[in-house]
């Protein structure tokens, strides 16, 4: 059913489409040409093309608001997984050593670690 309301509302839209381009342009828009009188006639209201506008129009955004409603409430759509990155995997947390032990030695810091700076303690260094 849903797949039959998109199809109605693109014949709408299309019929739509067509009948505001099958108008007669009235020129009140954006520029100073057309005659004062065209859309405020009684034969410009009553003109089928306007009537069949606002019909469609109404139509559109009735169809609209249902297929939104539709699409909101549908059914769980399985989702496709393929890109999913995976987690990777926890690394072992270092056990305390049991009394007794040794701890393990830490690694050795590469040769291009950075040296932390002394704390100042306000003491001067020895020569």
């Amino acid at each position: 059913m849903f797949t039959f309301l998109i199809v109605l509302q693109a014949i709408i839209a299309a019929a739509l489409v067509t009948v505001i381009l099958m108008q007669r342009s009235e020129g009140g828009g954006l520029t100073s040409s057309g005659s004062p009188s065209g859309l405020m006639s009684a034969r410009g209201a009553a003109d089928f093309l306007t009537r069949a506008t606002s019909v469609l129009a109404g139509l559109f955004i009735a169809m609209s608001i249902l297929l939104a409603f539709l699409a909101a409430h549908r059914g769980a759509v399985s989702v496709d997984t393929s890109l999913q990155r995976r987690a990777p995997a926890a690394q072992p947390q270092a056990q305390p050593p049991l009394a007794g032990q040794q701890p393990a030695p830490l690694a050795a810091a590469p040769d291009n670690a950075a040296v932390p700076a002394p704390a100042d303690n306000g003491v001067p260094l020895a020569r």
